[in-house]
């Protein structure tokens, strides 16, 4: 029973001796596709485009890689026994995000514009109406009287984001009639995200372009 005991401890041990020696730290020559990309390891900001990756003798470690407007990348590295050692080198190619090519950069998202009008105030809301209907298919509440519209979410699902935009449309002044409008654009960094999980979208300086006319136009059609 000694014998069969010293045997296995002894396997061990050359096991163990022989992994060490094999193995030992690996290095990873990481390059992005991406010169200024960042490249985080476990968390920590590392360095842009191109870095020298050190896992350790039985570890992993979480490599990302982010640049805006570029899909987030995350890769795992591990130096243990038994499975496929990291490579020596390892190229990084970055996608397009989505979300972004989709959107466009504006001053007008989330902030209230003032649209002053000369038009009899029922011509002014029939026509507010018809502009927001031609973007939007469904008026969640809608009262002439207040002078109160908003528009149900819209949703549109990316890769790695989830989009969601409404109009809100308050009534400013009566004398001289106005209207105070807001595209509300917000985000959540995650694809398939529920319209309903307010906790997980943020406002966002960005708007989808299918909406970039709208305040432009009842800016227009309005003050004409």
């Amino acid at each position: 029973m000694k014998n069969i005991l010293k045997s296995v401890l002894l396997i061990i041990s050359v096991m163990a001796i022989t992994f060490s020696a094999s193995a030992g730290k690996k290095v990873v020559k990481f390059t992005v596709s991406e010169p200024d990309a960042k490249i985080y390891v476990d968390g920590k900001m590392m360095g842009s485009g191109q870095l020298e990756i050190l896992i350790p003798p039985y570890a992993c470690v979480n490599v990302k890689i982010e640049k805006m407007g570029y899909l987030i990348g995350l890769i795992e590295f591990c130096n243990k026994p038994g499975i496929t050692p990291p490579p020596k080198t390892y190229f990084y190619q970055m996608e397009k995000d989505d979300a972004y090519d989709a959107t466009e950069a504006t001053d007008v998202a989330n902030v209230d514009i003032e649209i002053k009008t000369t038009k009899k105030e029922d011509d002014a809301w029939k026509l507010l109406s018809q502009i927001i209907t031609t973007y939007f298919d469904v008026l969640e509440v809608t009262d002439k009287n207040t002078g109160y519209l908003r528009t149900a979410w819209v949703v549109q699902t990316f890769k790695q984001k989830t989009i969601r935009t409404r109009l809100i449309v308050k009534l400013a002044s009566t004398d001289p009639l106005a209207y105070k409008i807001k595209l509300v654009s917000e985000v959540a960094g995650a694809s398939q995200v529920s319209v309903k999980s307010d906790e997980l979208f943020k406002e966002w300086d960005r708007i989808l372009r299918r909406y970039k006319e709208i305040i432009r136009e009842a800016q227009t059609r309005l003050g004409s």
